[in-house]
């Protein structure tokens, strides 16, 4: 266990010692690197920002209006014979937009239901195995200018449901 603990703790120092390492057995300006990729990483969140902006905004409009647990309404008598749980409704929804407003509802829950409920294990277990697909499509398609995603969103929000499902399963298997 304390070699776990070791690793963990000193992996990326160890990582970054032997990047520079590699930089400058190859005589490489390590310092004018760094420095070039933090100016690209730079203008490549201004170029994301008014995205990020927007969908910040969406969410928290979404989040404040009531939308959301309205649709959560609608999705729940689809859903009982699935045996998903309604009050996951919406952080299956947000999570597919942002992370930090998922976040929020997850604590929510939290409070609601305790950590080591089912609905709790599930909303954990969820947060990990889903991804926030519309934001990361935004995102990354934008700054490398794809237009046709083609099927990228079919098998994001495919690869997003077979994660809620195992959500619900694993945390049935360990309740």
């Amino acid at each position: 266990m304390q070699l776990l603990q070791f690793l963990s703790e000193s992996v990326v120092p160890i990582l970054i010692f032997l990047i520079v390492t590699y930089g400058l057995l190859n005589h490489q300006n390590v310092f004018g690197d760094f420095l070039k990729g933090a100016k690209s990483g730079f203008f490549t969140v201004i170029d994301i920002l008014p995205t990020l902006v927007g969908l910040m905004t969406a969410v928290g409009i979404l989040r404040a209006s009531g939308f959301l647990d309205f649709f959560s309404g609608l999705l729940k008598n689809l859903l009982g014979p699935l045996h998903f749980p309604a009050d996951l409704i919406p952080l299956s929804i947000v999570k597919m937009f942002s992370s930090s407003a998922a976040t929020g509802l997850l604590l929510d829950l939290f409070k609601n239901y305790g950590t080591d409920s089912f609905i709790g294990l599930c909303a954990s277990i969820m947060m990990s195995c889903t991804e926030t697909i519309f934001y990361t499509m935004s995102i990354y398609f934008m700054h490398v200018q794809i237009k046709k995603t083609r099927f990228t969103l079919s098998g994001a929000l495919f690869a997003t449901l077979c994660g809620i499902a195992a959500s619900i399963f694993l945390a049935s298997l360990m309740m």
